[in-house]
């Protein structure tokens, strides 16, 4: 076990340089528009979006790497993209190349959010999956925080115009340190079996990994698996994977839906507008990441003891009663004292024990290890592309609206997500991959199935 632990441990470290690299670029916001005499479009498309766009292009197209080079081949890849940016963002002297760099870092998040749960739910026994998974949740957590942390000691140091150079290179270190140590992480079995057909080496690293096992037949039962899905001759978006797609499309889709980009990038503008004047500091970058961090470790010692259903239970009532009363408060006028800012604590802890905690576990669970790079690829692109969106048409949707039709509108969203939780979403706590596979996949796979399979969770929980 201390093996799974330290290799999953080391190809969760994509998902620090993940949240370093997203919130670092922070602390070089205004010196670079200044700098380079930027308009605010320009800034916005050139600096500040260029890295979600290549977040977006990864995930889409991260599952062919994944696929054809290997888990931990694409894990060493991203490694060097994030230090490629690193260094290049922190010496370009031009705002195109600098644009070009971060589109380099942020295919790097993207490809990383497909690679690393893909393999770490590769190696990680059921019993301790949705700890190992979430891993990665913690690591982008912990890297945002560190970001900030890092921005504000560098800005205390060097007081000229080289800072935000500094800022943006430091984050070579650990992308270094990152890529030398993934040649220490073994292959994944799964994909030497299935795409290499290298059942030696497959069965070094599962003997590795659980020593007193029966091997050989772990292997069978991979290989039975997988013959079953090359038997069935079945595209990617097909009627036997139908219900796998669309759980990781809604869980995805109630991810962003749940107003979390917009509250951490647009509602200290809502409090500002709101004459909340010095309580908009509980939305601080340190108060975010410090809320998010404990929570997001709540989450991560729960998720296999109640399994994910019942944490979205949970981040689903404290959604629904953050965002009713923080509605009801703009509607009424009535934002003075602590209520609304209280009220925030409350949602980013709710989407921090949640949403934030299983959406990564739960997409690589769901889909059969034929297609699983593919189906990674397919939830982290609705992931970012529904971020991306928000972020783009929020602007004009505060100018347009009061905060209290757009926190009604997410109050809205979390109810659905609740209903989705309720009637859809099957519980994948201690179920192998391969027993997953056979509950959720198929042509004639059905909504009294995913209840069977639930019920079966709960009688070996």
């Amino acid at each position: 076990m201390s093996r799974i632990v330290q290799w999953s441990i080391t190809v969760a470290l994509a998902g620090f340089l993940f949240g370093f690299d997203t919130a670092v670029i922070s602390g070089a916001d205004k010196p670079i528009q200044t700098l380079w005499g930027l308009s605010d479009l320009q800034h916005g498309l050139l600096i500040m979006s260029m890295a979600l766009w290549g977040t977006v292009i990864g995930a889409i197209f991260g599952n062919w790497p994944t696929d054809r080079l290997g888990r931990r081949a694409t894990l060493l890849m991203i490694g060097v993209l994030y230090l490629v940016s690193a260094v290049g963002s922190a010496l370009v002297t031009d705002p195109t190349l600098f644009a070009l760099f971060r589109l380099v870092g942020g295919i790097g998040v993207g490809i990383s959010s497909v690679a690393a749960p893909t393999y770490i739910s590769e190696i990680a026994p059921p019993r301790y999956r949705g700890l190992l998974v979430a891993m990665y949740q913690f690591n982008i957590v912990f890297g945002i925080l560190m970001a900030f942390v890092s921005n504000y000691l560098i800005g205390s140091l060097i007081l000229d115009e080289t800072a935000w150079r500094w800022m943006l290179g430091i984050e070579a270190v650990p992308a270094l340190l990152y890529t030398l140590m993934i040649t220490r992480v073994p292959r994944s079995p799964r994909w030497l079996i299935l795409k290499r057909n290298d059942v030696a080496e497959a069965s070094r690293v599962l003997r590795l990994i659980k020593p007193d096992a029966d091997i050989d037949a772990e292997i069978a039962t991979i290989r039975a698996a997988e013959d079953e899905e090359r038997n069935a001759h079945a595209p990617f978006f097909s009627r036997r994977y139908r219900l796998p797609i669309l759980l990781a499309f809604l869980i995805a889709f109630f991810n962003q839906l749940s107003g979390i980009n917009f509250i951490i990038y647009y509602a200290p503008r809502v409090l500002e507008a709101a004459e909340l004047g010095s309580q908009v500091a509980l939305l601080s970058t340190a108060g975010i990441g410090l809320v998010n961090l404990v929570f997001t470790m709540l989450g991560m010692a729960l998720i296999d003891r109640l399994g994910r259903r019942t944490l979205l239970y949970i981040g689903s009532a404290g959604y629904l009663v953050s965002l009713v009363l923080i509605s009801r408060a703009f509607f009424q006028s009535e934002l003075g004292g602590l209520e609304v800012p209280l009220l925030l604590g409350l949602f980013i802890a709710a989407h921090a024990i949640s949403q934030g905690a299983v959406i990564w576990v739960f997409i690589a669970e769901v889909f059969p290890n034929h297609v699983r790079a593919r189906g990674q690829s397919f939830g982290s692109s609705i992931h970012w592309i529904c971020a991306a969106l928000i972020t783009l048409v929020m602007p004009w949707v505060l100018g347009t609206f009061s905060g209290g039709p757009v926190f009604a509108f997410f109050a809205v969203m979390m109810l659905l997500q609740l209903v989705f939780v309720m009637f859809l979403m099957p519980e994948t706590k201690g179920v192998s991959l391969e027993d997953l596979q056979h509950h959720l996949v198929g042509d004639n796979v059905s909504l009294r199935r995913v209840h069977l399979s639930r019920a079966r969770v709960r009688a070996r929980g």
